[in-house]
């Protein structure tokens, strides 16, 4: 019988195969990448709102080719950015290195970090609990890296794919919030996780995406009890 560790290295292992291989096209996309100085400033508010006006210590998980890691850079964040993808990491490297932020990222898996307790005072993730085999376990994770008072800001969505593609044919099954969950569903999760003051905020402003947006995206943020 494989045991469930060995399952989930193996899913891990195409999640990351599946983003190595997407790296070197992913910020083409207009919903992916920030390509207008409109679309620059429409997340730069949005996030500006949610993280205020102090510079805190951030850690984007999943951060992908940086797009959010710079954008919170850019508001003054010291942040460091983990994700499972080398290829995606050498992106958001050269991304940084061009925008001159300096910003440390390095491979790690979300659902352990190689972060001590109490580290940062803002855990960022846009897009990734559909990709992780135990999206609860991160979570649970997130909140130990974060400091008593500090944050969990995700940003998500609900698409509802017609099929899954490419690696995912093979391990979707295996993701328990494959495709994204409706906002209420996130809430309950991190609320059973005892995140307080959980807060919401749709994301649909086609500037955000570059395009009218096709799933119903949103924002959603809770406390770290004291």
């Amino acid at each position: 019988m494989t045991k469930p560790e060995q399952t989930g290295n193996a899913v891990k292992e195409l999640v990351q195969q599946h983003w190595n291989d997407r790296a070197t096209t992913f910020d083409d996309a207009s919903h992916h990448g920030i390509h207008t100085d409109e679309q620059h400033e429409r997340w730069s508010s949005i996030l500006r709102e949610w993280t205020g006006d102090e510079p805190l210590q951030v850690l984007d998980i999943g951060c992908g080719t940086g797009v959010l890691s710079l954008l919170l850079a850019d508001l003054g964040h010291a942040v460091t950015g983990v994700d499972v993808a080398p290829q995606m990491l050498e992106r958001a490297r050269a991304k940084a290195t061009r925008a001159d932020r300096s910003i440390e990222f390095y491979r790690g898996d979300a659902e352990a970090l190689a972060v001590t307790d109490d580290a940062v005072e803002l855990v960022t993730a846009r897009h990734l609990v559909w990709t992780l085999p135990n999206p609860e376990q991160a979570i649970a994770e997130w909140q130990r890296v974060v400091e008593p008072g500090g944050r969990i800001l995700v940003i998500e969505g609900y698409w509802d794919h017609a099929e899954p593609w490419d690696e995912y044919e093979e391990i979707h099954d295996d993701l328990p919030m494959y495709d994204g969950r409706p906002p209420d569903e996130l809430r309950a999760v991190l609320a059973r996780h005892g995140l307080r003051k959980i807060e919401h905020e749709p994301l649909l402003d086609p500037v955000l995406w570059g395009r009218e947006p096709h799933h119903e995206y949103y924002l959603m943020a809770g406390t770290v009890p004291r």
